[in-house]
């Protein structure tokens, strides 16, 4: 059962955030994740075929599969399991058509551009920052050993890191994807474009679209099956460029009205399975239809299952400058929402 605890205040400003819900009987915004409990690690269990239903039989790296494989989270079926995630379908997300510039139109969403390469879900003592840069994460170390091997050369890696704070203790979501195939980091590809342009492009382009699966009933009914959100105009993400990987750390913290609303639910996320999914949003005819970099369903997650890592402690205060998208807390819901 899922209890919430509302207290009821002035309408806030209305905006979609990652893991955030718009309740809109009571004009409250109610994240999906709620930071309290203390977190352990915990074993893992045998996971199922790691492979999408797009995937040809034996097309993922064996790195790759140890990644998925991995991790403090279960890798799921896509229709059964908790406390894990799990690949969903292109086709559950609706994405700008085509043909939107002209009718607005949006449809399903085709496979992904890269393929999904695991979850790790951390809580740690700090901001966990540039995750792909530590000596100890798993992904970037089983990449290391099939280079050795002097495979999986051409490799590319776009991981996205959610930071989530809290009074004592901070976590952090981090979703991983990957391709061995340089055609989607073609020269000249809206994902090329972005992966190796400005902060500026990255920031007006980066969009989340969520899709609530299960739930409690007036979350469910409030959310409804697709929202969207520009993660650069709402929160401040951080953009860390390597050789082979992009990865881009989003600060739930650095809005206001998304830290508050972190408190409002209690215990709500063990109840609830959401899909995610990331895009370049497409703004012209040449860059449209949209597609997926990549997409995952977090499923029922116990926030107890975190795996810990110890930080040094660091100034919570954060600087501007390069990599930043500044959050104006006093924008209308208009100026901060999606424009479709």
């Amino acid at each position: 059962m899922c209890t919430m605890k509302l207290k009821l205040r002035p309408p806030l400003t209305s905006m979609t955030h990652p893991w955030v819900l718009h309740v809109k009987w009571s004009s409250v915004l109610v994240p999906t994740v709620y930071e309290k409990r203390i977190i352990k690690d915990t074993p893992m269990s045998p996971t199922t075929n790691p492979r999408r239903s797009s995937d040809p039989a034996g097309d993922i790296p064996s790195w790759i599969s140890d990644t998925i494989n991995g991790g403090s989270l279960r890798h799921l079926d896509l229709h059964s399991g908790t406390n894990g995630w799990s690949s969903p379908p292109g086709s559950v997300f609706s994405l700008r058509s085509s043909n939107f510039i002209t009718n607005r139109q949006k449809s399903p969403a085709g496979d992904y551009l890269l393929k999904p390469a695991g979850m790790d879900w951390f809580r740690s003592n700090a901001k966990l920052e540039h995750v792909l840069s530590r000596a100890d994460n798993r992904l970037m170390q089983a990449l290391r050993r099939s280079q050795a091997l002097g495979e999986s050369l051409k490799s590319f890696v776009f991981a996205v890191n959610l930071q989530i704070p809290g009074a004592k203790d901070h976590h952090s979501a981090v979703f991983y994807f990957a391709t061995e195939d340089p055609d989607p980091l073609r020269t000249g590809s809206l994902l090329n474009r972005f992966v190796y342009g400005d902060d500026a492009f990255r920031n007006q382009r980066f969009k989340l679209v969520n899709r609530m699966v299960k739930g409690p009933w007036i979350v469910k009914k409030s959310v409804g099956n697709h929202s969207a959100c520009l993660l650069g105009k709402a929160l401040n993400c951080t953009y860390h460029g390597g050789a082979n990987y992009l990865e881009i750390d989003i600060d739930i913290g650095s809005s206001a009205i998304a830290s508050a609303i972190l408190h409002l639910a209690l215990g709500c996320v063990t109840a609830i399975t959401i899909d995610m999914g990331f895009v370049v949003e497409g703004q012209t005819e040449e860059e449209l239809p949209e597609r997926l970099i990549g997409a995952v369903r977090v499923c029922q997650m116990d926030l107890s299952s975190a795996t810990v890592i110890e930080l040094p402690h660091v100034s919570s205060h954060v600087p501007r400058g390069v990599g930043m998208a500044k959050v104006n807390h006093h924008s209308s819901a208009d100026d901060l929402a999606l424009r479709d």
